[in-house]
């Protein structure tokens, strides 16, 4: 569906080819023209659903890379270091003259499968996805919705929940996105990882992004990344933990930005019925995906 149409529960969004954008950050002639995006061979792509480990991955990717980063020398943050593949905004701006020198080059994005730069699915350029288990996606987005001005917040989380189990928030469907792009990962250079592996071990996580991007490092600085990019020193962080956006994008409550950080916190939201109901959603939806989700941290788990 190429048409544009607008997102009835909340007027601040816009369909298009069955994605949700926001009409502040996104328009339709720029998302266009990502689709013949020249990828270099050594950019990198960091791609999630919202409230899935994005900043915190930014801020990982940018301790890996750079020394200047690393060592607090080089002054930036982590989406101007990683900037937004599909954000068109005043309010958000990119340099892609200036950026187009750095190598590698670095972009988040959130977009779906069928949106992404058509060169990145034939195997140029790398892809890191990680995924979270979407019951603490739900949790997580809710407490976003409530903090982010240019959201139509919801009365509650049944409300909330409603909304995302239709598809009708920033990104669209949680089940669309994870599908469409592990269903197609044979068409990508891609490094699936899992949000719950990063809080139980992120030492093996940051081991695994540095061989899949060829980056050596040395004892002692990966030590320093892995001390760095703990989610307790991120939420210290002035250049990822959400001080440095644009005030009229967030209301008081702004400091919530970087929660908790933690696996099962949907508990503290959804009652049994809304967990059984989102249970038969994910069983129908998620048929065939050979993910194991860890829904809360005392779980044993795997990644396949």
């Amino acid at each position: 569906m190429n048409t544009v149409t607008q997102v009835l529960s909340d007027p601040n969004l816009f369909r298009y080819k069955e994605f949700c954008f926001h009409s502040m950050l996104h328009t339709k002639e720029h998302i266009e023209t990502l689709q013949d995006f020249k990828i270099k061979h050594d950019d990198v792509f960091l791609v999630t659903y919202p409230k899935s480990g994005t900043i915190w991955t930014q801020h990982i990717l940018s301790l890996i890379c750079s020394e200047g980063y690393r060592n607090g020398t080089e002054e930036t943050t982590t989406d101007t270091r990683i900037p937004w593949l599909e954000t068109k905004s005043p309010d958000i701006h990119v340099d892609w003259t200036k950026y187009a020198e750095i190598s590698p080059r670095l972009f988040t994005t959130h977009l779906s499968y069928s949106l992404i730069p058509q060169e990145l699915k034939t195997k140029k350029g790398k892809v890191i996805y990680v995924v979270r288990n979407p019951k603490d996606v739900a949790a997580s987005f809710y407490h976003f919705y409530n903090i982010f001005v240019h959201l139509k917040k919801p009365a509650n989380f049944d409300e909330f929940m409603e909304r995302f189990l239709a598809g009708d928030v920033v990104a669209g469907l949680w089940f669309d996105h994870v599908q469409g792009w592990y269903s197609h990962k044979d068409e990508f250079n891609v490094l699936f990882l899992k949000y719950e592996d990063m809080i139980m071990d992120l030492c093996s996580i940051v081991q695994k992004i540095c061989k899949f991007l060829g980056r050596e490092l040395d004892e002692t600085t990966l030590n320093t990344v892995v001390e760095k990019a703990s989610f307790k020193n991120m939420k210290m962080d002035t250049r990822a933990n959400g001080e440095h956006l644009p005030g009229q994008f967030f209301n008081e409550n702004k400091a919530r930005f970087m929660r908790k950080g933690t696996i099962g916190d949907w508990k503290n939201l959804m009652t049994v019925a809304q967990s059984e109901q989102f249970d038969a959603i994910f069983k129908e939806k998620m048929k065939g995906l050979p993910i194991i989700f860890t829904w809360d941290i005392s779980e044993q788990y795997s990644y396949k």
